[in-house]
C-alpha cells in the first residue's frame, strides 16, 4: 500500500459512494475532454474510466502514484500524464474545451484556482473536493469575513455551486478538517468590460490590506493619482464583482 505523502498534501479518499457522487457532479455539457488533477490511488479514476460521455486524462506529479495508476488502469496508460499541474501547459496539450475534476491537495488548492483562472477560456467546468473552509470562502458574498480575492475573481468568470460536505472520516490519513465538493461552470462572460489585468491587480491589492479603505490599499497602484469615487471610501469586502469592474474602468480612464 502506498503511503500518503504529507509534503504533497495527500489524503486518500476511501469511500466509493462519495467518489461516485463526485464524478456524477460533472455536467460536461459540450465537453469531450476531462482532466483529473491528482488522481493518487484512483478513487475517482475508477469511475471516470467507465464514462463514455468524454475522454479522460489523468495528471499526477507523484511518480509512485503514476506507477500505481498504470498498474491498475493499464487501458488508460496513454492518458496518464506524469507532470505537476501547476507547471502543465493546458493550452499546448488541448485545443478544445476541458473540464477539470479532482480531490485537490489542501496545501496548493489556492494555486490551482489561480491556474484555472489563467486558463479560464479553455477550462469550462471544474468539479473538485477541497477544504470546506476554502469552499466557503469561494462561495461567500460581500460583507462577510470569508469574502476575498478568490471569491471575486472566480465569480467574475464562473457560476459557483456548493454540492455537498464530506466528513474527515472517509480519508486516509484522516485530515483535521472537513471537506466540500463544489462545481464551477464557466459563465457567459468571455471577457470583462474592463482591463482584465488591471482588474486582477486591483482585487489582489485591495484584499491584501482588507482592513483599509480602497483609497489606502490601492496606493501602490494609483501612485499619486487622486481618485474621487465613492468606492474609494469603502473596504474591499463591501464591493460586489460588478463594482470592482466599475472601479477598474474608472481607474483605467484616469490612466
Amino acid at each position: 500500500m502506498i503511503r500518503a505523502k504529507k509534503s504533497l498534501g495527500q489524503h486518500y479518499l476511501t469511500d466509493r459512494n462519495i467518489a461516485r457522487k463526485i464524478v456524477s457532479g460533472l455536467k460536461a455539457k459540450g465537453i469531450k475532454i476531462v482532466l483529473e488533477v491528482g488522481p493518487g490511488l484512483g478513487a475517482l479514476t475508477q469511475f471516470l474510466v467507465e464514462e463514455s460521455r468524454f475522454k479522460t486524462y489523468f495528471i499526477e506529479a507523484d511518480r509512485e502514484s503514476v506507477r500505481y495508476l498504470i498498474r491498475n488502469f493499464p487501458e488508460s496508460e496513454d492518458e496518464i500524464i506524469h507532470a505537476d499541474f501547476l507547471k502543465f501547459d493546458i493550452r499546448k496539450r488541448f485545443d478544445e474545451p476541458v473540464a477539470l475534476i479532482g480531490n485537490l491537495p489542501y496545501n496548493i488548492s489556492g494555486q490551482i484556482f489561480f491556474k484555472i483562472l489563467e486558463n479560464r477560456n479553455i477550462i469550462r467546468e471544474v468539479v473538485c473536493m477541497i477544504q470546506k473552509e476554502v469552499a466557503d470562502r469561494i462561495r461567500s458574498g460581500p460583507g462577510t469575513k470569508a469574502y476575498g480575492i478568490l471569491s471575486v475573481l472566480l465569480k467574475a468568470y464562473y457560476n459557483i455551486e456548493y454540492l455537498f460536505t464530506v466528513s474527515e472520516k472517509v480519508f486516509i490519513p484522516v485530515p483535521k478538517v472537513k471537506s466540500a465538493v463544489i462545481r464551477l461552470v464557466r459563465n457567459e462572460t468571455e471577457k470583462l468590460p474592463c482591463n482584465e489585468e488591471l482588474f486582477f491587480r486591483l482585487v489582489r491589492a485591495g484584499f491584501n490590506q482588507r482592513r483599509k479603505t480602497l483609497r489606502n490599499s490601492l496606493k501602490t497602484i494609483l501612485l499619486n493619482l487622486e481618485l474621487d469615487h465613492e468606492f474609494m471610501k469603502q473596504r474591499p469586502e463591501q464591493l460586489q464583482v460588478e463594482q470592482f469592474i466599475e472601479l477598474t474602468r474608472v481607474v483605467e480612464g484616469k490612466f
